[in-house]
C-alpha cells in the first residue's frame, strides 16, 4: 500500500514537471537575424525574459510594458511575455 502511494506521488510530480516545461518551449528559428534593423533600440533588459538569450545579440522584437521597452529574440517569446508581463518584467 505504501509503495503504491509513493508511486502515485512520483508519477504526479513528473507529469506536472512536464507540463511546466511545455509552457516555456519556444520555437526559435535557426537564424535569429531580424527582418528590420532594430539593434539601435534601447531596451531595459539585457536578456530575453522568456528564454534568457542575450537581447543585444538577437533583438528581433520589442514590447512596451509600464513605459519600458522590453526586447525579445523572437515573436514567440514576445507573445509569451504579453500573456503575463508582470511575471517576467524587471522589478
Amino acid at each position: 500500500m505504501k509503495s503504491t502511494v509513493i508511486l502515485i506521488a512520483v508519477l504526479s510530480l513528473s507529469l506536472t514537471s512536464c507540463k511546466k516545461e511545455e509552457e516555456f518551449k519556444i520555437n526559435h528559428k535557426k537564424s535569429m537575424t531580424a527582418g528590420v534593423d532594430i539593434k539601435n533600440v534601447e531596451v531595459v533588459n539585457e536578456e530575453d525574459p522568456i528564454c534568457k538569450m542575450k537581447t543585444a545579440q538577437y533583438l528581433k522584437d520589442t514590447a512596451v510594458y509600464k513605459n519600458n521597452i522590453y526586447g525579445f529574440c523572437s515573436s514567440g517569446c514576445k507573445e509569451t511575455f504579453k500573456k503575463t508581463p508582470e511575471k517576467y518584467a524587471a522589478k
